[in-house]
């Protein structure tokens, strides 16, 4: 079965530097209909105005991710982190008992474009912890590359929870699969460009629901497409 969560019938957050689309329920809107898949709780898509950005504040027992699609973002925490995030890394805090950060496009220039996800934790009150990681293009082309999970194999980033993050950069007529063990779900979001998903068409922003199918099939209609498709027990 696949459900289709199209782009437009999202939340939306605007005010001056800030353009905010919620797939799930997050700050004032609230959509009893979309609260979660499984564990994935937030995928916020949201574009930052030069010199914008989310001053200090406070999270804990969720697993955030974000994955910067054009520009660069600032970020500092309550650990001592301290960096940019720039297309082609990812990052990963896991709030634990708790931690505080600040957001900021790095830029007095450009916009910064990024999918900033919540994933419930598998327990709470964890140890607060960061990682960071660049991936090469090449791991990405032409199919899925595990970013994150549960143990952090193949060099991924590890989060807690049994969620698969995975990346896809695809040109046009490129084709990714990606097999479903019995049990689980997948979401299917895209990011950018366009794809059809088990023959479904799908636009930039827009996302489809996988469950009790076998697998995922992608494929991109323009250049410059990317995927990220969520692996869910």
């Amino acid at each position: 079965m696949v459900t289709i969560r199209k782009a437009n019938e999202r939340g939306r957050t605007r005010i001056g530097w800030l353009d905010g689309w919620h797939t799930f329920s997050f700050g004032e809107y609230h959509d009893p209909e979309h609260m979660n898949f499984r564990a994935l709780r937030v995928i916020n898509d949201d574009t930052v105005a030069p010199g914008g950005g989310f001053a200090t504040h406070p999270h804990r027992d969720m697993e955030i991710i974000t994955i910067v699609l054009d520009g660069v973002l600032a970020h500092r925490d309550s650990l001592g982190s301290e960096g940019t995030i720039r297309p082609g890394e990812v990052q990963v805090m896991s709030a634990g008992s708790g931690i505080r950060h600040s957001e900021f496009n790095g830029s007095q220039e450009h916009p910064v474009h990024l999918l900033q996800v919540w994933v419930i934790p598998q327990a709470r009150g964890l140890t607060p912890a960061y990682e960071q990681k660049r991936f090469e293009p090449s791991e990405s082309a032409g199919r899925f590359r595990r970013v994150a999970g549960r143990d952090g194999g193949d060099g991924s980033l590890t989060i807690n929870q049994d969620v698969d993050i995975l990346v896809a950069d695809l040109s046009r007529g490129q084709s990714a699969g990606h097999a479903i063990r019995d049990g689980r779900g997948a979401w299917v979001h895209v990011a950018t460009g366009s794809a059809t998903v088990n023959g479904i068409d799908l636009n930039a922003g827009d996302a489809a629901a996988v469950e009790a199918e076998r697998g995922v099939e992608v494929r991109a209609g323009v250049d410059g497409t990317k995927v990220i498709l969520f692996d869910c027990a």
